[in-house]
């Protein structure tokens, strides 16, 4: 039998949260944070997401608030009982002056899952954010699932961003090869939006042979990488947002 759950996150600017609303197994905790921020981790409750879940998260950063959102551990795709797509949706809201970090460990595509995973932020415009995404592509010595990963940012209003990524046997042809995935099983990007990036662009940039920071069209930069794995992938990300 599918689940169908919603996970909601409310910040204030006093570090309260006044909505901190944990369903199936999504169950989110405050967790000790040091600096500014107010931190929540999202704790795995049960398997999830299978064939046929429908899962959400939401979070809504108000003015002036500061809020940092991990995980507890990685979040597994796995193959449900009936053969249906499995559903993960992440709905962010930052307003005014408001800055969130959203650092959620991996999400790892095992085989013959199938899941479709879309991320929408809206931005108020002098909104800060820090988002990274990591997929893996089978567990070790596996073959992926099928991943469709849909990251859509609108800052003001306007768009900034809306990309679509497919892998594994249900994605178009070509998703493995040299112009893509080159053979590496683990993929991510991390976005940073600050409104300093509008008088200071970031430099576009190589790092190392498998990752590179592109500045986006409006106060922001993207970085993009493949690693053989998670742990290399995470060196990666976190030296470039180091740089940023």
């Amino acid at each position: 039998m599918s689940v169908h759950a919603t996970a909601r996150i409310v910040a204030d600017r006093d570090g309260a949260l006044p909505v901190l609303r944990s369903d199936g197994p999504l169950a989110l905790r405050r967790t000790r944070a040091t600096g500014p921020y107010t931190r929540v981790t999202v704790v795995g409750a049960m398997t999830a997401p299978l064939g046929g879940d429908r899962l959400a998260v939401e979070a809504e950063v108000r003015d002036g608030a500061r809020l940092t959102v991990g995980s507890a551990a990685a979040t597994v795709a796995l193959p449900g009982r009936e053969a249906r797509q499995a559903r993960y949706d992440v709905r962010l809201t930052v307003a005014e002056g408001a800055e969130l970090r959203w650092l959620p460990e991996q999400l790892v595509s095992a085989h013959g899952s199938d899941l479709r995973m879309r991320t929408t932020v809206e931005l108020a415009a002098t909104a800060r954010l820090v988002l990274r995404e990591e997929q893996v592509l089978g567990r070790h010595a596996e073959e992926p699932g099928t991943l469709t990963t849909r990251l859509t940012v609108r800052r003001a209003g306007r768009l900034l961003l809306d990309q679509e990524l497919a892998y594994g046997p249900g994605a178009p042809g070509g998703w493995d090869g040299g112009a893509v995935l080159g053979g590496h099983r683990a993929v991510g990007q991390l976005l940073v939006v600050r409104p300093e990036f509008e008088e200071k662009p970031a430099e576009p940039c190589l790092l190392g042979d498998t990752a590179a920071v592109t500045p986006l069209a409006g106060p922001a930069a993207l970085v993009t990488a493949v690693a053989p794995d998670a742990l290399r992938l995470r060196r990666v990300l976190d030296e470039a947002l180091a740089t940023l």
